[in-house]
């Protein structure tokens, strides 16, 4: 059957059912959008993107809505696939900011051939996460709270350099804090995966549900097991500077239907300021 292809026209913010507060609608590289599908059914839509399943909500007049996350890649226009449709949503231009980092030890920059051996097998274990989807997510999914207290040392996106060389770019945020302070759960979920990754050092996966991944790094010990469930603020580690680190912080990443995106459009606290921020970063036509 011929597929129809709409296009998507943005909208203020609407509020899901059950949610306290407005979804993020952030059309841009690493941003979040929420596109309502005109669709009342009982029965939530399929959509995808990519080929991958991408989170449903329904807002409080009984419309479902698509909640995907924009890949940092992405280019003017993003296309999910609606049942048997396609709705485009215009995504906006957008320039990150540099950062330039030094590596002392130089195998976190150049890593050897036993390194990338270790490197792969890590990607093995973490790729499969991050294109999981289940059913049900979690309550508080769109109302997180910070894992950790502290000041943003580094936010998302950056475009970063090691060493002067180019890499991919800033993938979550980081929260300068102290060794060993406490690292909590930002939202209800399973702990999908743990270990000690080569970059990421020891690391904890949360499965909020419907593809929404949070993955907390560099940490100096882990307090959950696989398989475990965690309610929103239970305690998970504790902050250390493990794997590629310069000093001790917590690298928060949070990845919607495979898109890494700016955990802060999902804090409620900071909703407003994250946003703000993309805006100020913002070079047209860039």
């Amino acid at each position: 059957m011929k597929k129809v292809k709409q296009f998507f026209t943005a909208l203020p913010l609407l509020l899901a059912a059950g949610f306290a507060q407005a979804l993020p609608d952030n059309p841009i590289p690493g941003g979040i959008v929420t596109v309502p599908l005109g669709i009342s059914s009982d029965n939530a839509p399929e959509v995808t993107l990519d080929g991958l399943s991408v989170m449903t909500v329904k807002s409080d007049s009984g419309e479902w809505l698509a909640v995907a996350g924009v890949p940092l890649t992405q280019g003017n226009t993003l296309d999910l696939s609606v049942n048997n449709s396609t709705v485009t949503v215009p995504i906006e231009p957008y320039a990150y900011k540099e950062q330039h980092i030094t590596i002392e030890n130089k195998r976190q920059v150049n890593p050897e051939t036993r390194d990338m051996e270790r490197i792969n097998r890590e990607y093995g274990q973490m790729t499969p996460v991050y294109k999981s989807y289940n059913d049900t997510v979690a309550a508080n999914w769109a109302t997180m709270i910070r894992p950790a207290e502290g000041p943003y040392s580094s936010p998302f996106g950056l475009k970063r350099f090691f060493n002067e060389q180019p890499r991919n770019p800033h993938s979550g945020v980081d929260i300068a804090a102290p060794a060993g302070a406490p690292i909590i759960a930002p939202a209800d979920g399973t702990i999908v995966l743990t270990g000690d990754f080569f970059f990421n050092g020891n690391s904890v996966f949360i499965d909020h549900g419907q593809g929404l991944i949070s993955m907390m790094c560099h940490m100096s010990r882990i307090d959950v097991k696989e398989g475990q469930t965690v309610k929103q603020g239970d305690l998970i580690g504790a902050v250390g500077s493990t794997g590629r680190a310069t000093g001790p912080h917590l690298h928060w990443t949070v990845s919607l239907n495979n898109a890494r995106v700016n955990p802060r459009l999902l804090l409620q606290d900071d909703l407003s300021d994250a946003t703000s921020e993309s805006n100020s970063q913002m070079s047209p036509g860039q």
